[in-house]
């Protein structure tokens, strides 16, 4: 392992000779990936992901997304790509069959002896693509590649089976190739169709994330853009009056503190000429101040930036029908995201499942279930959510400067945007994709 300060290669012996410092400099390594378990990091991927977050630490990010960024990059580790997997099973196939299967043939003069260490192989392959695929612990994209897979090596078992069964007049190789085929494709055309919906779980443990970041820091001092936790400050702070006089063209609402922290952080609203709130009242401190200006423009675009989950899409209920905020109010508002129609898009948006989250979903308010679809509702109520931290700064903001950009062109051929009758006062407008 190279130490991350003169990048001297240190192997296990100079690592345990030296107490756990880098023999040349002296520098303490963070790690010992040979003391981990099955999830092992070492210095410099750590250090590399921090870098790869914050684009060259221009970035500022929250510790939650650095934990999504590390436990993907955990799941590419173990992606397998179609074409390397299938070599190897036909090489492994092929190898048993003229070997052990040559064997057993001479032994019995059976087809089916022969053809049986093959087709034992490929139930064993069948089982593991299966786990794979199913496996929650697994990353969307090699779920969806070992289903698919699984029905290749399905018909490469029933296509060779059959003419072996026939040519062979073997019964029972026809029958066992023909069940065992059909039945791999069945599972990976059912697997391939319902994976990009099906929920994830992390590879790397939260709470031992947290000792490996505390450790980092312990050793390496405190990452320049990791954004501390927000701080609920109820103290108004003092904003010069010549600033006061003026407004902003827009505004973004954010479902949490953390989202509108990220992007204050990134200066996103010195590049936008935009206000940035969450609905939780953060900035604390310059709220009501913010607002009061917010109000004075009569041209203002409110734009709802929240999480995929039944309190964040309520976001643009609670901006119309609070007083707090734009009551009784002809706002433009643009719903960027994240909604449920946009996850059932992409193939690699990371879900989770929250228990607590499925009776807040049955309790949205009846123009929020209005505005969604059977598929949608059904999906939030069975405790699907997907958090705006599982993306990167560089990916947020992207998104948002998508989603600032289409609403310029409203009144155009643009077909990004959906108008949304609500029935509480106003009608609002949705961006159909999320970046």
């Amino acid at each position: 392992m190279k130490c991350i300060r003169c990048s001297t290669d240190n192997t296990l012996k100079d690592r345990t000779d030296n107490q756990g410092r880098c023999k040349s400099c002296q520098h303490p390594f963070a790690f010992e990936p040979t003391a981990m378990g099955k999830v092992k990091v070492t210095d410099p991927m750590f250090a590399k992901a921090i870098a790869d977050l914050s684009a060259n630490n221009t970035l500022f990010f929250t510790s939650k997304q650095f934990l999504y960024f590390l436990d993907k990059r955990f799941k590419k580790k173990g992606t397998i790509p179609t074409i390397g997997c299938l070599f190897l099973y036909l090489f492994l196939a092929t190898m048993a069959t003229f070997t052990a299967g040559s064997v057993l043939f001479e032994g019995t003069r059976s087809v089916l002896a022969l053809f049986a260490p093959g087709i034992l192989l490929s139930t064993v392959a069948g089982i593991i693509l299966f786990k794979i695929s199913s496996s929650t612990k697994s990353d969307p994209k090699l779920r969806q590649s070992s289903a698919r897979i699984l029905q290749i090596i399905g018909g490469i078992v029933l296509a060779v089976g059959i003419i072996a069964g026939i040519v062979g007049n073997s019964f029972f190789l026809f029958f066992i190739s023909v069940l065992l085929g059909i039945g791999m494709l069945y599972l990976g055309v059912r697997l391939r169709g319902h994976q990009t919906l099906k929920y994830q779980e992390f590879t790397v443990d939260p709470t031992q994330f947290q000792g490996w970041l505390d450790r980092w820091q312990q050793i390496n001092g405190l990452a320049s853009n990791l954004l501390p936790p927000t701080r609920e400050s109820a103290t108004p702070a003092t904003v010069n009056p010549d600033i006061t006089a003026y407004s902003f063209d827009r505004l973004v609402v954010c479902s949490s503190a953390a989202i509108a922290q990220i992007l204050i952080a990134n200066n996103f609203h010195f590049e936008n000429n935009c206000a940035i709130l969450s609905i939780t009242g953060y900035p604390q401190g310059i709220f009501d101040t913010t607002m009061a200006m917010l109000r004075r423009n009569p041209e203002l675009k409110v734009y709802a930036f929240h999480d995929c989950n039944p309190r964040g899409i309520s976001l643009i209920h609670q901006i119309k029908t609070s007083p707090k905020w734009f009551q009784n109010s002809n706002v433009e508002i643009f719903d960027v995201g994240l909604l449920p129609r946009q996850v059932f898009l992409s193939k690699s948006i990371f879900i989770q499942r929250a228990a607590d989250t499925i009776q807040t979903a049955k309790q949205m308010p009846s123009d929020v279930r209005s505005s969604l679809s059977d598929e949608e509702i059904a999906w939030l109520e069975a405790g699907n959510m997907v958090e705006l931290e599982s993306f990167t700064p560089q990916q947020l903001i992207h998104i948002l400067n998508r989603g600032i950009a289409g609403s310029r062109e409203l009144g155009s051929d643009d077909s990004s945007l959906i108008f949304i009758d609500s029935g509480y006062g106003n009608s609002y407008y949705v961006v159909e994709s999320f970046g």
